[in-house]
């Protein structure tokens, strides 16, 4: 069984991930992975380099690594540097174009997205709605020409937002309702689940066939027993694996996701079959 994994970032990419030792940005790192269970805290510091990243994906026996950079402030990546790392290997490394329309401004933000998926070759557009120096809902009107474009494009929009949020109020999983009704054609995954709001999540998945749960990291937080439930019933078509790397181990992820309990059917799906659907990775073929 394939396994691809929908939300993993190389160490190297910015100190938000651990790039630098000995800084606040790394010690934040370690943090976060001792909250959400890592046995092996240091785990992220073998993803420094291409060859590092991986190996610890062929440790994992992980086929595919989704990209999912951040460009929201303190953390910005350029999407050509990412762009730069997929080229290693881009049937297996597959980069998600972020995009800031604050920073840029409406037009210059559409206008980034649709060259990092024309030009660059990356299968979506991540927005951080919480994250940007004018924080907002999902279903902020600023957004909906991005939303509109990935539609167009027919590519997903990856919307991320948890527990992390710097302000909670902004972590809301009833504001993607609003966007999968006004985008019926538009797939939207909602990484981190917009946890711990489990069961509204699992509401609006269930009013809206186009909205993709992956709580990478936050599938094994209380509580997360939720998504599982929901995957083993009408949202078996609707959830995806990811490990979060380097906020959590590729192995340990894999494996305690094979652990949760999901049906053999739900567990093909989510570890490859709706990612392979979604982003048309070939791998089926």
């Amino acid at each position: 069984m394939p396994v691809v994994d929908m939300r993993s970032r190389p160490t190297f990419l910015h100190a938000f991930f651990g790039a630098e030792p000995d800084t606040p940005s790394y010690g934040v790192v370690r943090w976060l992975n001792k909250r959400v269970g890592t046995q092996e805290i240091d785990h992220f510091t073998r993803g420094m380099t291409v060859e590092g990243f991986r190996s610890e994906m062929d440790d994992a026996g992980i086929d595919v690594a989704i990209m999912v950079a951040r460009s929201v402030p303190g953390v910005r990546i350029p999407n050509d540097a990412l762009a730069e790392v997929a080229r290693h290997e881009p049937r297996r490394l597959i980069g998600i174009a972020s995009i800031d329309p604050i920073e840029l401004g409406r037009d210059a933000a559409v206008a980034e997205a649709k060259r990092a998926v024309t030009e660059l070759g990356f299968k979506a557009i991540n927005i951080d709605a919480g994250f940007y120096a004018e924080g907002m809902r999902a279903d902020d009107d600023r957004l909906m020409p991005l939303y509109e474009l990935a539609q167009d494009l027919r590519v997903p929009a990856f919307v991320m937002s948890g527990p992390t949020t710097p302000d909670l109020r902004l972590n809301d999983p009833l504001a993607v309702d609003r966007v999968a009704k006004t985008f019926p054609k538009l797939p939207l995954v909602c990484c981190h689940g917009f946890y711990p709001n489990v069961a509204e999540m699992v509401t609006v998945a269930f009013r809206n066939e186009n909205v993709f749960v992956s709580p990478d990291m936050y599938t094994f937080a209380v509580g997360g027993k939720l998504y599982v439930e929901a995957a083993n019933g009408f949202m078996k078509d609707q959830f995806l694996f990811g490990s979060s790397f380097p906020f959590r181990p590729m192995r340990q992820g894999v494996e305690d996701f094979r652990a949760l309990g999901l049906s053999d059917a739900a567990l093909d799906a989510a570890l490859w079959r709706n990612a392979d659907r979604l982003l048309n990775l070939g791998l089926s073929a």
